[in-house]
């Protein structure tokens, strides 16, 4: 711990309990990824687990998605707020309601009071996306969705045990109102087990130094962290910085969709303000407010000290402006079952002005958030539903200091990809091809990271699938002088052979024997590519990460000979043509 920052009547105490914290929010995270049914949270793990005082305060989150960082503490006050003293020992209540205590209709919450003596001690929540929550369309992320109403089962903040006894009527209403009942309530009672342990450790720990001791020295957490966060602003440059950049439409409407992100950094606070972002669409790509709020805090929390704590005193130096009406932060009943991808580009405006005030921290854009949603979902030969969910990430733009990290997860995510094999034993899919795709890194003097491609071949008929891609027609973006990546893409080869262009979100039926092509965007390059060095040129090509073609056009980098060597005089004479230095 950072003693400059400590000013506790226990210092080591307060390690301590803030440790067991931390520990106690990743014992409740394991729990998910062990017991879970669906891939997209055992495998992709889209789920985060935290704990919180009486009031609502967070006090720690698991080791989960940053994405949920600044969200789940509206799930805590909105159960609060609709039960208030009618809370209960054993009670436990579950919503999944946008706009009162989630982010969208798939991410369900569930909040367990934790009681110690009698007294309201705390909270322990868990959040999952779930596989399929009902609605026009498997998986529930359509992008063309034009309101919350067709978009899935709404469930309010609502008690799913009193006093222990679970309530029977609302689990069969959730069952009869999703494609794939075994996942879904699967995935409901591995965040229950989570709950159930984050309750019972809690309670160890505040036997352990008693209830008082431990209440105080979680308030002295968040003021540490409080302070901590202050002193992490105050080394940052001050002024304010402004960065746009676009979504390729919303699935409805395919004019740009404009990003407007503007951060003031002063003495020791921060403001990230997203006035002149566009207003609210009809697509349901909409994005609310908690969630804009979360992906906000989680850039800043990614250009800061690592071990300032994960809970609510990190909030407090941060106020985050999303105007009401906008995409950013809509009102009610806009569709927002999509709003992922909207999180991703509040996440590349956001990293642009910041690039601007800390130029040696942030990388170039990439690709390393979500940005492709597959949904496809139908009736098996057996006549039984089926929902594959998969949200796909590829590779990182070019940093300061190094290239951009191929085929890995984002900064605001902890994802990963379902391995094919367990895709094909548990999916109507074949996948044909995974890999990665040669030249669709930005140029630059660090290079940004390679496109992925996927082609899954279909193996149902009159099966629906939805896509919800971008960076087709608006680029990851370089940084210092670097190139954009390379733009995605999205093709079906039909069974008969023919082969069909869409747009970055779509939706369509398939059959048997389609095939599914998608490329992902490269990620953006760092720096001047004639700055890059030969030899590192050289490596790619041996790698095959680039063809000798684009060595030279992209970077001025002749080579040639068996086995490949740098030519050196031709390559001075190309990058002066190109009027870089000579090297």
């Amino acid at each position: 711990m950072r003693s400059d920052h400590l000013r506790t009547r226990d210092p080591f105490a307060l390690e301590l309990i803030k440790n067991a914290l931390v520990t106690l929010a990743d014992e409740m995270a394991l729990t998910v990824s062990r017991t879970a049914r669906s891939f997209v949270v055992k495998e992709a793990m889209d789920f985060s687990t935290a704990l919180f005082l009486a009031d609502g305060e967070m006090i720690a989150q698991g080791t989960c998605l940053p994405f949920h960082l600044g969200a789940m503490p509206f799930a805590v006050r909105s159960t609060i707020k609709t039960f208030g003293d009618r809370i209960g020992p054993g009670d436990l209540f579950i919503t999944n309601d946008p706009y009162d205590g989630s982010t969208h209709l798939p991410d369900i919450v569930l909040v367990k009071p934790i009681y110690h003596g009698g007294k309201l001690l705390g909270f322990a929540a868990a959040l999952a996306h779930m596989t399929d929550i009902g609605g026009r369309i498997p998986g529930g992320n359509a992008s063309d969705s034009t309101e919350l109403y067709q978009e899935g089962l709404c469930i309010p903040p609502s008690r799913l045990w009193r006093a222990n006894v679970p309530d029977e009527n609302l689990f069969r209403i959730i069952e009869r109102n999703v494609r794939v009942p075994d996942k879904v309530i699967g995935d409901i009672r591995s965040l229950i087990a989570a709950c159930i342990v984050g309750e019972r450790e809690l309670i160890k720990l505040a036997d352990r130094y008693g209830v008082v001791e431990f209440e105080q020295s979680c308030r002295d957490l968040l003021d540490y962290t409080e302070r901590f966060t202050r002193a992490e602003i105050a080394k940052l440059p001050k002024g304010s910085w402004r960065f746009v950049d676009h979504l390729d439409g919303d699935g409805i409407d395919l004019r740009p969709i404009p990003f407007v992100a503007t951060v003031t950094i002063r003495a020791d606070d921060l403001t990230i303000d997203f006035t002149g972002t566009s207003p609210q669409v009809r697509g349901a790509i909409n994005c609310v407010y908690p969630f804009t709020l979360s992906t906000a805090l989680a850039c800043v929390r990614s250009i800061v000290d690592l071990s300032i704590p994960n809970n609510s005193g990190y909030f407090r130096p941060i106020k985050v402006i999303a105007p009401e009406g906008t995409i950013v932060n809509p009102r009610r009943p806009a569709a927002v079952a999509a709003r992922g991808i909207t999180g991703i580009r509040i996440a590349d405006t956001v990293f642009g002005a910041l690039a601007q005030a800390v130029p040696h921290i942030i990388p170039a854009c990439g690709s390393n958030l979500p940005d492709v949603g597959v949904s496809f979902g139908g009736v098996d030969a057996k006549g039984k539903s089926f929902v594959y969910l998969e949200f796909l990430l590829a590779s990182w733009g070019g940093g300061p200091d190094r290239d951009g990290m191929d085929a890995c997860t984002g900064t605001l995510v902890n994802y990963s990809n379902t391995p094919a094999e367990m895709i094909e034993a548990d999916q109507p899919i074949a996948v044909e091809h995974y890999g990665l795709v040669p030249d669709t890194g930005g140029p630059g003097r660090y290079r940004g990271g390679l496109a992925i491609e996927r082609h899954l071949r279909f193996k149902a008929d009159d099966a629906v699938l939805q896509i919800r891609s971008d960076r087709r027609d608006h680029r990851t973006y370089g940084l210092a002088g670097g190139g954009q990546g390379a733009s995605s893409d999205v093709t079906i080869r039909r069974a008969g052979g023919n082969e069909e262009q869409f747009p970055a979100k779509f939706l369509t039926r398939v059959n048997t024997g389609d095939v599914f092509r998608v490329r992902l965007a490269g990620g953006g390059g760092h720096g001047n590519p004639l700055d890059r060095d030969p030899a590192a040129v050289l490596a790619d090509v041996l790698e095959e990460k680039i063809s000798p073609g684009h060595a030279r056009d992209a970077y001025g980098v002749v080579i040639s000979g068996t086995p490949p060597q740098v030519d050196m005089l031709a390559t001075r004479h190309a990058r002066g043509v190109m009027g870089g230095r000579a090297t």
